[in-house]
């Protein structure tokens, strides 16, 4: 998926505005929504204030208990799935990109956050995912985003025909197109009561350290359509998380032992990834040629290169640690855990992978969205700095 640009944005929420709207006509006459008629576990005022304040959050926005549109789709085993089959769990719906290394995966880890939070009453919650790529509608791509993301039996990750698609994001009103070769799709998640009722759409923004306040709000709301409403395992305020820019000294956890400081004092290449970019691109390989240009700054005096893993949309550190131990030869070069994500706000990351050319002052030259080839590379640095 494309990254999330303000014009993006706003394309969005008059998206929403629509679907909501729309929503609202079918919704009349329903009955309540809600375990006991609530709708959603209150929160405390100040938090409500402060996930409304929030530039990175989306409280949500109540779609009035109208009966969630029903479908029947293939999941990732290739067995049929349909939503009415999960009547009587409260299902956490989102539409996913089945390539896409933007948006789409802090999506997923705040669904698997959510429930995680719900503790053994999260065994009472369905987390489910439809594709919104267009051009990857396999069974064998849906499976491959679930197995990258360590997702594989943590939901239903459904596909079908392009017409069966096309049917159910018109039915949940989800903007899906291809633009210059790229994914764009409205990043929608919904809430669906166990009567089969919308409760509530979110939307996710691409900001890396709000993933587990997103995760905290869709818990919360859960717990007040399950029995009894279970207190969540821990809470964090909603308050805006501000990124951590190249102009601020940080240390990092290395991917062995020992840690990574980043700031101005240097100039220094950043090379931002994910382990899961294994579905989409060779990342052995690219880790591997950056030892290339480790050994040639040294020797050309271009600035030294520092790799980041966004481990706060990994499956855990561990994850990561063991896949760069699998690599088979050492990097040449430090490699830092970006554990909060405020790192990859501060640095303005959009994308898996993202390159950000640092000045000594800490001012970003030049930031590049994916891959490109060792010359390529020391002559765009070599060029900009």
């Amino acid at each position: 998926m494309a990254p999330v640009s303000g014009r993006f944005r706003g394309r969005m929420q008059q998206v929403l505005a629509v679907l909501v709207a729309l929503t609202a006509l079918t919704a009349c006459g329903t009955a309540g929504s809600g375990h006991n008629g609530q709708a959603g576990q209150p929160m405390a005022m100040g938090q409500q204030h402060a996930a409304e304040a929030n530039p990175d959050l989306d409280p949500g926005t109540s779609l009035g208990g109208a009966a969630a549109p029903d479908f029947r789709l293939t999941n990732q085993f290739g067995q049929q799935v349909s939503l009415s089959a999960f009547r009587g769990k409260v299902v956490i719906l989102a539409f996913t990109d089945s390539e896409c290394t933007t948006v789409c995966p802090l999506t997923t880890m705040s669904m698997v956050e959510a429930k995680q939070l719900l503790g053994r009453a999260g065994q009472n919650v369905q987390l489910l995912g439809i594709d919104a790529n267009p051009d990857a509608t396999a069974v064998s791509d849906v499976m491959a985003y679930s197995r990258s993301h360590a997702m594989v039996n943590q939901w239903d990750f459904l596909t079908g025909s392009p017409a069966q698609l096309h049917a159910v994001w018109k039915a949940y009103h989800i903007y899906v197109q291809i633009q210059s070769g790229q994914v764009d799709h409205t990043p929608a998640l919904f809430v669906i009561n166990q009567r089969g009722q919308e409760e509530k759409v979110y939307l996710t923004t691409m900001a890396y350290a709000s993933v587990g306040q997103s995760a905290q709000i869709l818990a919360n709301e859960v717990s007040g359509l399950l029995p009894g409403h279970p207190r969540l395992a821990s809470e964090r305020s909603l308050s805006y998380i501000s990124g951590i820019s190249p102009k601020t000294q940080i240390t990092l956890p290395a991917d062995g032992s020992g840690s990574v400081t980043l700031g101005p004092g240097k100039p220094r290449l950043v090379v931002f990834f994910a382990t899961w970019l294994t579905e989409t691109s060779d990342l052995r390989a690219e880790l591997l040629a950056l030892n290339g240009y480790a050994q040639d700054a040294r020797r050309s005096g271009l600035p030294a290169v520092t790799a980041v893993d966004e481990a706060v949309i990994e499956p855990g550190t561990a994850a990561v640690r063991s896949y760069l131990a699998g690599l088979g030869q050492p990097l040449q070069y430090p490699v830092g855990l970006d554990e909060t994500g405020r790192l990859a706000d501060g640095y303005g990351v959009q994308d898996q992978p993202w390159l950000v050319l640092v000045s000594s002052s800490g001012k970003i030259l030049w930031s590049h969205d994916g891959w490109l080839t060792l010359p390529a590379l020391e002559a765009t640095v070599a060029s900009r700095s």
